[in-house]
């Protein structure tokens, strides 16, 4: 568990963390004073909180997942990329309007931006976002280029009457990603109290709010006829979802694998589960939620409830962490593929022993054990 708690802060005493050293080797950007070019997000920290500091992302290139994959990007393509990336820093009030304008536009705004000093590079890890290289002190920013705004964006940013949970919905069911949903929250941009939140909390909030949503419609579907395993994999992140016929409720198993990114000889397996409602932070942190907004999608797409249970196996391959879209985008490629019919729950169960390559996992889960004694009204 070294890696989990150090993540790269160099606690086991090499010279450089051997992931941090994979970042640099793609960094092909000299330290600067000045960056003129695109700025397609914004990223604002949650250190010191409520007195954060944040800025924009500088980099002509995406920032969009989708669009790494859509364009068959590898491990090294995004790291690379992330790695040349600069995070802009600056206290709020003073870089505010700039970057509301970012996270507002559609399209990457050109900018002009002068530091205080080079930037640097400094490369720090978090399970929920994806890395960035270079830092750099803010002194002055202006934008270059035109926004271009979506209608439905601009009416919902607009009205400060409605809640940031409505907000996300609304903006959710007129067909904007939860990319862009993350970015304007971060931004301060949604709810009847607008204030910037720091873009780790975004994530996850944006994912939790439209799964509960989504658990809410669910709930009103009949249960899926038969039970169905589908399985997809990134970058070593292998997804195994089981959805057994009945009423919502939801498990996810991560199982990070010996000698994978954050276990160290032995295996590390995480568990946690709910119901219509869910108590406190997952133990498993923003990749729960995001596991299970994608299983909600799928289930509300087919009109159909379920119980759900998804298995997350990490191997080596996953050798530096990308940020929960990972889990996200690995799910929704689970349920885009063809499921398995399984004609009880033993068989859906020795299917994903054998996806995994282990058991270990098994005894961790209470859904699974509910779900082998449990009656419905159809067995009567």
């Amino acid at each position: 568990m070294q890696c989990a708690e150090c993540k790269g802060k160099g606690l086991c005493g090499l010279p450089r963390c051997p992931i941090v050293s994979r970042f640099h080797a793609q960094v092909v950007v000299k330290p600067a004073s000045s960056y003129q070019g695109s700025s397609p997000s914004v990223f604002i920290g949650s250190f010191n909180y409520p007195d954060m500091h944040g800025g924009p992302l500088l980099i002509n290139d995406s920032d969009n997942p989708p669009d790494w994959l859509a364009h068959n990007l590898g491990m090294e393509d995004i790291v690379g990329i992330r790695a040349r990336t600069i995070r802009g820093n600056s206290a709020l009030h003073a870089v505010s309007g700039n970057l509301q304008e970012i996270a507002l536009s559609t399209i990457p705004l050109d900018v002009d931006v002068t530091f205080e000093k080079p930037v640097t590079f400094s490369l720090n890890f978090d399970g929920t976002i994806a890395p960035v290289g270079f830092t750099g002190s803010v002194k002055k920013i202006d934008i270059l280029g035109n926004a271009r705004v979506e209608r439905v964006v601009d009416r919902i940013t607009s009205d400060t009457d409605i809640i940031a949970t409505d907000a996300c919905v609304a903006l959710s069911e007129s067909a904007i990603d939860v990319y862009q949903i993350s970015k304007l929250m971060t931004a301060g941009l949604l709810g009847k109290r607008r204030r910037f939140v720091p873009t780790r909390w975004a994530i996850t909030a944006v994912d939790d709010t439209l799964s509960i949503h989504l658990k809410k419609e669910i709930a009103r579907y009949p249960p899926i006829e038969e039970i169905r395993l589908f399985t997809g994999e990134i970058f070593g992140n292998r997804i195994i979802c089981i959805l057994v016929p009945g009423d919502w409720k939801y498990e996810m198993i991560e199982c990070w694998g010996r000698q994978s990114l954050w276990a160290g000889e032995e295996e590390v397996i995480v568990q946690d589960r709910e119901g219509m409602t869910k108590k406190g932070y997952s133990p498993i942190s923003g990749a729960y939620y995001s596991a299970r907004l994608a299983a909600g999608e799928y289930l509300k797409n087919v009109r159909r409830s379920a119980r759900v249970i998804i298995i997350r196996s990490i191997s080596r391959d996953y050798w530096a962490p990308l940020g929960t879209w990972v889990i996200r985008e690995a799910t929704r490629k689970a349920m885009t593929n063809p499921f398995i019919t399984c004609e009880s729950l033993q068989t859906a169960v020795g299917h994903a022993v054998l996806l995994t390559g282990s058991d270990r996992w098994v005894p961790y889960s209470t859904l699974i054990p509910e779900l082998r004694t449990q009656r419905t009204l159809f067995q009567f």
